[in-house]
């Protein structure tokens, strides 16, 4: 199968597969040992879940992309030889939730005392602020695959941790001070990643 060309607005590329009905997406810059459902995967699920019940309206964000080269080997078929990414994305996911905006990114990590911040980018920091700003619900999910644990941690600390970092602070956020002031999200069976759970208790915390 083909490869296709796509580039950052950075100008770095990477290659994926021709395949017309695939989705264009960028190779992760961590990689992780397969356990059960990936981190997005499981939040896709739950998030059809959650929407199939009518308990919340939540999608993962499309990336918008330039299509500048194009090859129709077929009448009935094209294949996209090359594409630029059109701007840099946000955070991963956005909806609304008992009548809340939430706005939240999605991280995980092999890492087993904390989340290096190099996972996050200033666009991210200065998005999930500007819904904070706005009184709207933002969060990073986060998971450590070493432990299998998931945990919502308001987006307020991640930025604080961010903030720090660029002043000389630490460059990570520490497992234990996730355990502490983030969210643990309990495995379920469907879907497999309550996550809204999480988010209720963040809520409440915001309210009082």
């Amino acid at each position: 199968m083909g490869r296709t060309m796509i580039k950052y607005p950075n100008g770095n590329t990477f290659l994926a597969h021709k395949n017309p009905s695939a989705t264009i997406k960028a190779t992760p810059t961590i990689s992780h040992s397969k356990r059960g459902m990936t981190l997005e995967e499981a939040i896709n699920a739950a998030n059809t879940f959650y929407l199939d019940r009518q308990i919340a309206v939540i999608h993962k964000k499309p990336t918008p992309i330039n299509i500048v080269n194009v090859a129709y080997p077929k009448r009935a078929a094209a294949k996209i030889n090359e594409a630029y990414f059109a701007q840099a994305s946000t955070t991963d996911y956005n909806g609304i939730y008992r009548g809340f905006y939430i706005d939240f990114d999605a991280k995980e990590t092999q890492n087993k005392t904390a989340i290096p911040l190099a996972n996050f980018h200033e666009h991210q920091i200065k998005h999930l602020d500007a819904i904070i700003k706005q009184n709207g619900i933002g969060f990073v999910i986060i998971k450590f695959a070493v432990y299998n644990e998931s945990f919502v941690l308001p987006a307020t600390d991640v930025i604080t941790f961010w903030q720090q970092s660029q002043n000389g602070g630490r460059k990570s956020i520490p497992y234990q001070y996730i355990k502490e002031h983030g969210f643990i999200i309990s495995a379920g069976l469907i879907p497999e990643l309550p996550y809204l759970k999480a988010v209720d208790a963040l809520i409440a915390q915001q309210l009082n």
